[in-house]
């Protein structure tokens, strides 16, 4: 006999879970469509492509759960169906984005409680709240956060700059270098990319055995990483503007733009060694998988 574990998963919830997820991603096929769209086509939406691949990393390094989690069809997984297509009818009628997309990511969570239950969604919880980043963010919601964001990235470029001895003169989100006025608004103050930093931050949180704890704190933090590190983007930008050519600076204003995600990993890491070195409790697990 064989000494090798065996997948869980019997023969008949395979192709089931493949169809149900099949026809409840063609009920919801004009959401899912529109959410493509938009996170191929809004730029400021580039989270949304980013989430799948950090729920199924999540969900790769949780592999190991399977073969201790009960898969037991569920009937709450036809009614998560319903109330997911309901959401989305309701949200056509009332002209509510938000309720036609959350309600497509209800329908496809059905499909799967369907076949696997409720214990798969508890013991994988991070790899399905990561699909959360699949919804996107509403334009009210978008200028809430953006104000303030200019103002404090405004705020802190200037005075660094000042700092370093570089003139600069500020007019409202305005940074003039060199007599060029670099305006900080959303194409130049991380806006854009705010919401993949915060997928950053969440996949961090949960990809390493850290206390729940930690993992509260790094999420409380994404505010000030990603200030943080759209500033670390924000100061050469403006010093490209001010003393380079336009297509110098527009070239390293869109690579600076990614950089900022490695620099908010950096500042994670950071902060953990930091808490490590107070000699407080980081981590709980000693494998993340278990």
């Amino acid at each position: 006999m064989s000494g090798r574990i065996r997948h869980p998963m019997i023969t008949w919830q395979v192709p089931a879970l493949a169809g149900l997820l099949g026809a409840a991603a063609w009920m919801q096929r004009d959401a899912l469509l529109d959410i493509w769209a938009i996170g191929s086509g809004v730029t400021d939406q580039s989270h949304i492509l980013m989430a799948p691949l950090v729920a199924a990393y999540l969900f790769w390094l949780r592999r190991s759960r399977l073969r201790s989690t009960p898969l037991v069809a569920s009937p709450l997984g036809p009614v998560l169906v319903v109330v997911g297509w309901l959401m989305t009818w309701g949200g056509v009628e009332i002209n509510m984005d938000i309720a036609r997309h959350f309600g497509a990511l209800v329908t496809l969570l059905g499909a799967i409680v369907s076949v696997t239950g409720l214990q798969v969604v508890r013991r994988f919880a991070p790899a399905f709240l990561a699909m959360l980043f699949v919804l996107p963010v509403p334009g009210s919601v978008r200028h809430v956060i953006a104000i303030p964001l200019q103002g404090l990235a405004t705020s802190v470029t200037h005075s660094m700059l000042d700092f370093m001895a570089i003139p600069v003169v500020r007019n409202g989100f305005v940074l003039s270098i060199n007599g060029e006025p670099v305006a900080i608004g959303e194409a130049c103050n991380g806006m854009r990319m705010v919401f993949a930093l915060w997928l950053v931050v969440y996949a961090f949180a949960f990809s390493l055995p850290l206390r729940t704890g930690t993992r509260l704190l790094l999420l409380g933090m994404s505010p000030v990483v990603a200030l943080l590190a759209n500033v670390i983007r924000l100061i050469p930008t403006s010093i490209v503007f001010g003393y380079g050519s336009i297509e110098q600076a527009e070239l390293f204003h869109d690579v600076a733009g990614w950089v900022m995600l490695c620099a908010a990993v950096l500042l994670l890491i950071g902060t953990v060694r930091l808490i490590r070195w107070l000699d407080l409790p980081v981590t709980r697990y000693r494998l993340a998988t278990q």
